[in-house]
């Protein structure tokens, strides 16, 4: 199951003020709800991240490598995780952009990306993965 997304949020704070939160990997992973554990293995560049979550009948826990491909001080960010949960057979893959437009004194963040889920979780958890 592969699935796309895209959000643009408008913020009133300053580009540089936004990008001072977003450029900090570790604080962006503790907002999601799923991220369990993060660890930092090469400075701003390389993360080992612990998912942990209940998706359908399935207990979640896997390990994923993320890895920051590109980062455009002040104005971008494109990120991969990919890993596995090998106790339920489930693989991931994940990749995310984050970029920054200064709007009249406030910044617009664009958020996009995709991820893919493979194995039973996918096959017969299908809908709750979407709603997460």
């Amino acid at each position: 199951m592969q699935q796309d997304f895209h959000e643009t949020i408008q913020l009133t704070a300053r580009p540089d003020a936004v990008w001072a939160v977003v450029s900090d990997i570790p604080t962006v992973l503790s907002w999601i709800s799923i991220v369990e554990a993060v660890e930092e293995v090469e400075p701003d560049a390389q993360f080992r991240v612990v998912l942990a979550d209940k998706l359908g009948p399935f207990k979640l826990r896997a390990d994923l490598n993320v890895v920051v491909g590109e980062r455009e001080p002040g104005s971008s960010i494109r990120a991969r995780g990919d890993g596995e949960d090998r106790q339920i057979g489930s693989r991931l893959i994940i990749e995310v952009a984050l970029a920054l437009e200064e709007r009249e004194g406030s910044t617009q963040l664009d958020v996009s990306g995709s991820y893919e889920v493979t194995g039973r979780p996918a096959s017969l958890g299908a809908g709750a993965i979407r709603k997460k």
